[in-house]
């Protein structure tokens, strides 16, 4: 490997060439015409072009890449040397989840690693959620990477605020292994190795990248992390989204891929958008993780054409929401799709005996006998 690391990381990271594109020339240099990738890069243009099929554009991207070889060689040399090791997708010590995952279209051709490669081979479970998440939601992770790690599942994270870093942080506490998939280049990460030395040296901790060794922490690097993520893991657990961001962006982009991604049924009065994803066709589970198969969000019941509805129609829709919690005149706008404004709509609520106003900025409505004020009652 110390041979070809610079090679692969010339590959790797071709300026324009998505993932698809790089394995495709992998799997027709590596599998079809069983060359190695040094064999492949000392080729001519124009063997490049009668073997591989490669037109002027690609070829010129190469030429230009090829040009990099001496400065990755100095760069795969200084990894080697620190302790990181490379892993092309070719080598079996590729993690085969993350293989199966993303496969050709999203796997990326080169991990940098540094800590136990072991740990990819184990089972696994990404815990997920929002970098500003409730005390539920980090209640929920830390539960999750308990049990996780009572059954030596590895827990995979993404090492931001919140819920990953709690995911991480539970998982060594339990004294769990972990997954840390870092949003920056593997070299850039100093005091992160200083603060999970002790774990790393005992194989607890595995730190991993597929960017750039020397590339700073990016906003689009850690959205571009995200499947990764996701990928390694066997199980996905939501512990709280919203309708935007990383793990909105993540756990859609898994449902599209057809991954089984397990969201905690949320609290009626939470404001999250775990509803919603159960709607899209997540599994809502409780706080031991337990699937909920009955359970049915309330809040993202469609609604037809509501501006269109007579009015009692439109009322008992309004009376329905409000029953199962607090809410801003804008927060019912966007669930129910009015086309009020929201004075409009405030002011009919305020009109509505059955309606309960809430002084507190922006003004809150909920119903006088709501669900939420019931289950108080008994508690």
């Amino acid at each position: 490997m110390n041979k070809e690391a610079a090679y692969w990381i010339t590959l790797a990271h071709l300026p324009g060439w998505g993932h698809l594109k790089i394995n495709n020339l992998i799997i027709k240099f590596y599998h079809e015409n069983k060359q190695t990738i040094e064999d492949f890069f000392q080729l001519s243009e124009n063997e490049w072009i009668t073997q591989y099929g490669i037109e002027y554009k690609e070829i010129e991207d190469l030429k230009k890449a090829k040009s990099e070889l001496a400065n990755n060689a100095f760069l795969a040399e200084s990894l080697l040397n620190e302790g990181y090791e490379l892993i092309p997708i070719t080598s079996p010590e590729y993690s085969k989840t993350l293989k199966d995952n993303l496969k050709a279209a999203h796997a990326p051709a080169l991990l940098y690693v540094k800590g136990n490669k072991q740990i990819m081979h184990e089972k696994s479970i990404a815990i997920v959620g929002s970098r500003n998440a409730s005390e539920k939601s980090l209640e929920f992770t830390d539960n999750i990477a308990k049990l996780a790690s009572k059954e030596y599942k590895v827990v995979v994270s993404g090492f931001a605020k919140g819920v990953d870093k709690q995911a991480l942080d539970s998982a060594i506490n339990y004294k769990g292994q972990s997954i840390i998939v870092l949003p920056q280049g593997i070299m850039t990460f100093g005091s992160g190795y200083q603060k999970y030395y002790k774990q790393i040296v005992e194989g607890d901790v595995l730190v991993l990248s597929t960017f750039f060794p020397k590339v700073p922490w990016k906003a689009e690097l850690a959205m571009a992390r995200n499947p990764v993520i996701y990928g390694l893991a066997d199980e996905i657990y939501v512990a709280e989204s919203s309708e935007k961001g990383g793990t909105w962006s993540g756990v859609v982009d898994g449902l599209r891929k057809n991954r089984k991604i397990y969201v905690r049924k949320p609290e009626p009065s939470e404001n999250t958008a775990n509803n919603l994803l159960i709607q899209k066709g997540a599994i809502a589970v409780d706080f031991n993780g337990n699937p909920v198969h009955s359970y049915q969000p309330v809040e993202t019941i469609e609604f037809t054409s509501v501006a269109n509805e007579p009015v009692a129609d439109f009322k008992n829709k309004i009376f329905e929401l409000l029953s199962y919690g607090e809410y801003s005149a804008k927060d019912v706008i966007k669930k129910l799709r009015l086309t009020w404004t929201e004075k409009k709509l405030r002011d009919f609520l305020k009109a509505q005996q059955e309606v309960e106003t809430i002084h507190k900025k922006p003004l809150h409505f909920t119903m006088k006998n709501s669900i939420i004020k019931q289950k108080k009652l008994f508690e």
